[in-house]
């Protein structure tokens, strides 16, 4: 084992629940004889407990670390209180002034993000239902925005603030309960970490040491593995890093082979930021009035993440030759987001290949009534998994027919999602042209005859977002982000 050398000062340090002070080469870690909505350490017996439950916990990822518990006892035996003892890890190797230090950490983040993904295999699994599970994460939140009101009460935070977030959150939450069935099914909840900060993890040559876990509750402890490494990305961003927040969850998701949608790994991160602001708003009530500006900055990262994690039915419609296909396809290719074209799933609804040419006069063959509202239907259940699962779900299709824009904003209601429509448009003149290029060499089925009869019958489509597509496919793809992030 090889250690840095140590300062010989003592130091004191204490957060909201604990204080630590330091000696030598050991460290010593009080518990507070507070009553918190989340805690409640007033009895003697409580904290001695919680000094022995926290050496358990911690030595799961730090076992030569954690030392035992021991006792400050008072004069003449008056009075003995519980402290944890630990070595004393090197303040110059812990990873938050590693980074501030300027120190490259690539590649410790990598031993970081192995060291976690292996312990998160072997953690313990809960025997708990998904919607268990989706109803956990409603409580967390919950409980969470309950502070968070509170402290807006007494003009710690902005009202409107926390209104945003709860609402972003709630909105995610309602539609989601699938997803969460899933992370269960799938072996991601587990007895984790529960609290992974850059103060709280030390990059020794050795190896990387993680303490300080949330050993108070194993509820709170039991959790989704991306919720777990979501506390370490929120951590790193709100100081001011987002490279090592985005490299550490990659690294993660590497080692650890786990899948999830992206929506997902920013919903945790925005509850990790509100649960920071929580515990900021609580040290200003306590006195700490510098605490006061990090719990507003947390809650606005809490309300980036929730925005930029909103979860989307994309709607691109157009007649044929407006380039809705191809600025739709370069859409998910940017995003990531899935993307479900008509044409494919009418040929294998009808067991065609899908490259095969089918193409026929105005509403027959393959395109009769019949045949394309079983299409649509298709399209409109692919969808509702998708969404269900968390996951941004773009429609390439006409989108002619006010009846199926009907039936698409209620599976976006029934999932919460965000209905966005929008309606390529090109002058006749490009779109012909573009029909009949195509046409030589393969591709859509749609003529020109057919477009003109499908603009004949086309119904306005109220709250569409127009996207000229007459330029560049460069230039319609920057229009199309815009409209879909506005």
């Amino acid at each position: 084992m090889m250690w840095s050398s140590l300062p010989a000062a003592p130091a004191i340090t204490e957060t909201h629940i604990s204080v630590l002070f330091f000696v030598g080469d050991r460290a010593f870690k009080l518990k507070k004889p507070v009553e918190l909505p989340f805690l409640d350490w007033r009895d003697r017996a409580d904290r001695v407990a919680a000094c022995h439950r926290e050496v358990e916990l911690n030595r799961r990822l730090a076992p030569d670390v954690y030392l035992g518990v021991g006792e400050l006892v008072g004069p003449d035996d008056e009075w003995r209180e519980p402290l944890v003892m630990m070595r004393r890890m090197p303040d110059d190797r812990r990873l938050s002034q590693m980074i501030a230090d300027g120190h490259d950490v690539t590649s410790r983040l990598g031993e970081l993000a192995v060291l976690i993904a292996e312990f998160h295999r072997s953690a313990r699994r809960p025997s708990t239902s998904g919607r268990g599970a989706h109803q956990e994460v409603i409580r967390n939140w919950s409980d969470n925005l309950d502070a968070l009101g509170a402290a807006s009460a007494e003009g710690v935070l902005s009202a409107g603030d926390v209104d945003h977030v709860s609402g972003l959150a709630s909105r995610y939450l309602a539609g989601r309960e699938p997803l969460f069935e899933a992370r269960v099914a799938g072996g991601h909840v587990v007895d984790g970490h529960g609290d992974l900060l850059a103060d709280d993890i030390f990059l020794l040559d050795d190896g990387p040491r993680v303490l300080d876990c949330l050993d108070f509750d194993d509820r709170l402890r039991t959790l989704d593995v991306l919720d777990d490494v979501a506390c370490l990305a929120m951590d790193l961003e709100q100081l001011g890093h987002p490279s090592p927040a985005e490299l550490f969850l990659s690294r993660y998701l590497e080692a650890a082979g786990v899948a999830g949608p992206v929506s997902l790994t920013h919903h945790f991160i925005a509850y990790r930021a509100g649960v920071r602001s929580k515990i900021a708003a609580l040290r200003t009530q306590q006195g700490d009035r510098a605490a006061r500006d990090a719990a507003r900055h947390l809650l606005d990262v809490a309300g980036g993440h929730l925005d930029a994690g909103r979860v989307r039915l994309v709607l691109v419609g157009g007649l044929p030759g407006t380039g809705k296909t191809t600025v739709a396809s370069r859409l998910g290719d940017l995003t990531g987001w899935t993307v479900l074209h008509s044409d494919p799933v009418r040929k294998e609804l009808a067991g065609v290949d899908a490259a095969a040419p089918m193409g026929a006069a105005y509403r027959q063959g393959l395109y009769q009534p019949a045949h394309t509202e079983r299409t649509y239907a298709a399209l409109l259940d692919r969808a509702r998994a998708g969404l269900s699962l968390g996951e941004t779900v773009v429609i390439d299709a006409s989108w002619v027919d006010p009846d199926r824009r009907r039936d698409a904003h209620q599976i976006a209601e029934d999932t919460a999602s965000d209905l966005i429509a929008v309606w390529c448009d090109a002058p006749a003149e490009v779109t012909e042209r573009r029909i009949g290029e195509r046409g030589d060499r393969g591709g859509s089925d749609a003529t020109t005859e057919v477009a003109r009869s499908l603009a004949r019958d086309a119904a306005p489509w109220p709250g569409a977002r127009r996207l000229d597509t007459s330029g560049t496919l460069d230039e319609s793809l920057s229009a199309l982000r815009l409209l879909v992030d506005a």
